[in-house]
C-alpha cells in the first residue's frame, strides 16, 4: 500500500512534514518529471522557469498553498522552484504532447454514482489513474486533519498538493487530463493546486462557484460528487469553465471534452488515444446494472476488454518507455462513510 503521510500545523509546517516524511517519493517525482520534460524538449531548468509564471495565480487563490509548497521544498531538501514545477507539471507539458510519437497515449477513466443508483444508498466516486508506471513509486496518501478548514485524504504524487481525494464534509474529486487549443498561452492556477483548493468545498455547487472565479493555464476535467448525491464534471480551460451535470444515475468522463459549448476547444485527438471507446465502455457497463455497489464499480475499473486501450490499462511493451501508459492506481470513494478503497497497482 502507498505510505500514509499525516501532516498538521501551519501551512509551512504541513509542507515541511510532507517533504521530510516522503523525501524518497518526492525524489522519484522530480526524477520522473525531469525525464518527461526532457522527452518533450524542456530542460529541468526551463521547467522551473516556466513554473514561476503561475506563482502569482496560486498566491491570489490562497497564499497558504505557496507556503506549503515552500515547506515541501524545505522538508525534502530541494529548491522551491522544483516543487513548484511539480505542482505545475500539467501546465508545463506542451499541449500537443499526447500526440507526440511515443508519448502517453491516453489517461484516466472516472465515474460518479449518484445515491439513487447506488446499491448502498450513498454516492460513490471512483477512477483509474493511468500514467507512466514509474510514477507509482512516487504516490502517497496525504492526510490532513480538520482545523479551521475541512480535513481531507488525497492520493497524490509526492511533492504535489493534491490529486484524487475526499474531505471530511463528504465531498470528493477525481481528475482527467484534457488538452485544448489555448493551453500554455497564459499563466493561471495549476490544476493540481485547484484540486487542493476544491478539498475545502462542501458541495458540488461550491466547486462550480470556485472554478468560475479562476483563470487556468491548462485544461483538465474534475469529476466531483458530494454526500448529498450531486455530481458534476468541471471541464476547465484557459477558455473558461464548462459544467456537465446530466440527469442520469451515473456520470462518466475520460480524456476529451463532452460539455456543450466547447466546440473548437479540443485539440485534435491522436489516433492512439483511447478516450472515446473508454468512455463508451464505462457508460455501457454502468447502464447495464440497475444499481451499482462498491464491487460493481471495482469490476468496471478492472475491465480489460479492449486490450492495451481498456479502462484497466496494462502498458504496451511495444511502445517506447515514455509511452507505456498503464493504470498506476485505482481509487473508489464512499462519500457518506468517509472511506477510500485503493488498489495500489493495476487493479
Amino acid at each position: 500500500m502507498f505510505e500514509i503521510v499525516d501532516v498538521s500545523g501551519s501551512a509551512f509546517e504541513r509542507g515541511r512534514q510532507h517533504g521530510e516524511t516522503a523525501r524518497s517519493q518526492v525524489e522519484r517525482s522530480l526524477a520522473n518529471y525531469a525525464h518527461l520534460f526532457e522527452f518533450c524538449g524542456i530542460s529541468w531548468d526551463e521547467a522551473q522557469q516556466r513554473a514561476v509564471a503561475h506563482r502569482d495565480a496560486i498566491g491570489r487563490l490562497d497564499a497558504d498553498l505557496l507556503e506549503e509548497i515552500d515547506g515541501i521544498a524545505a522538508g525534502s531538501g530541494r529548491k522551491a522552484g522544483e516543487i513548484l514545477a511539480l505542482n505545475a507539471r500539467t501546465e508545463i507539458l506542451p499541449p500537443t504532447y499526447l500526440g507526440k510519437p511515443g508519448a502517453p497515449s491516453g489517461e484516466c477513466t472516472a465515474i460518479a454514482v449518484r445515491a439513487a443508483a447506488s446499491a448502498i444508498g450513498t454516492s460513490l466516486l471512483a477512477q483509474n489513474w493511468d500514467w507512466l508506471g514509474s510514477q507509482r513509486e512516487a504516490l502517497i496518501l496525504l492526510r490532513v486533519p480538520e482545523g479551521d478548514r475541512p480535513g481531507f485524504l488525497t492520493l497524490t504524487e509526492a511533492g504535489m498538493l493534491a490529486k484524487i481525494g475526499m474531505n471530511t464534509l463528504g465531498f470528493g474529486i477525481c481528475l482527467n487530463i484534457l488538452r485544448s487549443v489555448s493551453d500554455g498561452r497564459q499563466p493561471g492556477v495549476p490544476v493540481h493546486v485547484f484540486l487542493r483548493a476544491l478539498l475545502g468545498c462542501r458541495t458540488v455547487g461550491d466547486a462550480i462557484e470556485l472554478a468560475g472565479k479562476l483563470t487556468f493555464a491548462a485544461s483538465s476535467n474534475v469529476l466531483c460528487a458530494d454526500v448529498r448525491g450531486d455530481a458534476a464534471s468541471l471541464e476547465i480551460s484557459p477558455l473558461g469553465v464548462r459544467v456537465v451535470q446530466g440527469t442520469g444515475a451515473t456520470l462518466c468522463h475520460t480524456n476529451h471534452s463532452i460539455a456543450e459549448g466547447t466546440e473548437g476547444w479540443q485539440l485534435e485527438l491522436a489516433d492512439n488515444l483511447s478516450t472515446v471507446p473508454r468512455l463508451e465502455r464505462a457508460r455501457t457497463r454502468a447502464a447495464g446494472l440497475a444499481m451499482l455497489g462498491i464491487e460493481d464499480v471495482k469490476a468496471l475499473l478492472r475491465d480489460e476488454s479492449e486490450g492495451f486501450l481498456s479502462i484497466c490499462r496494462r502498458p504496451d511493451p511495444s511502445l517506447p518507455e515514455e509511452g507505456r501508459i498503464g493504470t498506476v492506481a485505482s481509487a473508489l470513494m464512499d462519500l457518506a462513510h468517509a472511506a477510500i478503497h485503493v488498489a495500489p497497482d493495476i487493479p
